[in-house]
């Protein structure tokens, strides 16, 4: 009697061989990144922000600038006012001609007009708005330049070493620098040290004055776990992002600086999340591929 055991053997071992070297011949998706920004402009950090491991980094200790990343510590220093008594979230803002003179974005506010805390927080969280970021440095500094002063100063205090802050809203200027590892130590900062302001980061809209006004940080609602913090953007340095993702018992803090567009921005970061939470990642080599390659 005919007996296809033996063939029936042959063909399974002849189809794991071919899976095998189908493997062997495979990229894997994840080993080849995709990096929307020249080599020069690009700098991104991934930390495990439950236990400070780094996961992913490129360029993370080279100087960049951070544009509108720099109300992160123009809020940062304003919870510490409210966290001391110094303000209430009712405290009028007062908006002085320099503060209403700044280009957008921005509430565009009249001579005379303040804004309460409550609101200038959301105004620089949702519009990244330069006026009010302004009116809060002049307010809780004197004048934005001695706010400036505090702003480094806080930075140092943080261990951010490599960072020094011009101006409390992020608009140009060529000595206000930072690095995408300072940013990922001041994103960890603000969750950690203030869990009860960190609410403000998640939001997208708010109303004022009757008019409802939208922001800009797409990533909120595009990837489950994102609650946060802050886009920036200046010609010099590109579309920046500090975002914060928690879900499924794990905190990550991704920092992303000088794309080319939001959009790219955005899939980057997106990809670097779930490139960081893949366990089959951990360790893994890289290759990048900038966007003039």
């Amino acid at each position: 009697m005919y007996n296809p055991l033996p063939l029936i053997q042959r063909f399974f071992a002849a189809l794991a061989l071919l899976v095998l070297l189908a493997g062997c011949a495979t990229t894997p998706p994840d080993s080849v990144l995709a990096v929307p920004a020249p080599a020069q402009k690009y700098a991104a950090i991934v930390v495990d922000a439950r236990t400070g491991k780094q996961l992913f980094e490129v360029s993370s200790t080279a100087q960049r600038y951070p544009a509108s990343l720099t109300k992160m510590m123009t809020l940062h220093l304003l919870f510490e006012a409210l966290e001391s008594g110094r303000v209430t979230k009712q405290t009028q803002i007062p908006v002085s001609d320099h503060a209403a003179s700044q280009p957008p974005t921005k509430l565009r506010f009249r001579r005379g007009e303040s804004i309460d805390v409550d609101s200038a927080i959301r105004a620089i969280v949702v519009k990244s708005a330069n006026d009010v970021a302004v009116a809060v440095g002049e307010y809780l500094g004197g004048s934005e330049d001695q706010f400036a002063a505090m702003m480094t100063s806080k930075a140092r205090q943080l261990g951010m070493t490599s960072t020094t802050f011009r101006n409390a809203s992020g608009l140009p200027d060529d000595s206000q620098m930072t690095t995408a590892r300072d940013m990922a130590v001041l994103g960890m900062a603000l969750r950690q040290r203030f869990p009860q302001q960190f609410h403000y980061f998640s939001e997208s809209d708010f109303m004022f004055r009757g008019k409802l006004v939208r922001g800009h940080n797409d990533m909120l609602g595009r990837v489950r776990g994102v609650d946060g913090i802050k886009t920036g953007y200046i010609r010099a340095s590109g579309f920046n992002i500090v975002t914060s993702y928690n879900a499924d018992g794990r905190n990550l803090i991704v920092v992303v600086m000088g794309a080319d567009s939001a959009r790219q921005r955005n899939d980057h970061v997106e990809a670097l999340i779930q490139r960081s939470l893949s366990p089959t990642m951990d360790g893994a080599k890289t290759r990048l591929m900038f966007a003039e390659q």
